[in-house]
């Protein structure tokens, strides 16, 4: 029983980053007056963050956990649209789309101990 729960809690949770993931696309398209090209060109952008690494985990998991964490994509787009800086809305929708992306894939939050160590588990467990 206890595995079925756990197994369905995380389909669940896979349903809600993908719909999240979804609803970046669909912001973005409403929002901005970009194409999708600029989208799929910054997806990958917050992925930089793993180069933090190269100094030492801390650091590296502070740069990660700033550039993945969706609250602080949800304060850069209201921030964007708010103040009418369709860059900084643009941003924040497009790093907010790729959080939800890596959570679909068990990559979360990193605590500074090791990079595999996610507030999700362990990746790869």
């Amino acid at each position: 029983m206890k595995i079925e729960l756990s197994r369905t809690l995380k389909v669940l949770l896979i349903f809600e980053e993908l719909t999240l993931f979804m609803g970046s696309l669909i912001l973005f398209e409403l929002t901005t007056t970009y194409s999708f090209w600029l989208f799929a060109l910054l997806f990958f952008l917050p992925d930089v963050s793993f180069s933090a690494y190269l100094i030492n985990k801390q650091i590296g998991s502070i740069a990660y956990n700033i550039l993945h964490h969706k609250g602080i994509m949800i304060a850069v787009i209201f921030t964007g649209y708010f103040i009418e800086v369709e860059w900084l809305l643009t941003v924040g929708i497009i790093f907010l789309g790729h959080a939800a992306f890596d959570r679909i894939f068990g990559y979360g939050l990193k605590f500074s101990d090791d990079f595999k160590h996610t507030h999700l588990g362990w990746i790869g467990n």
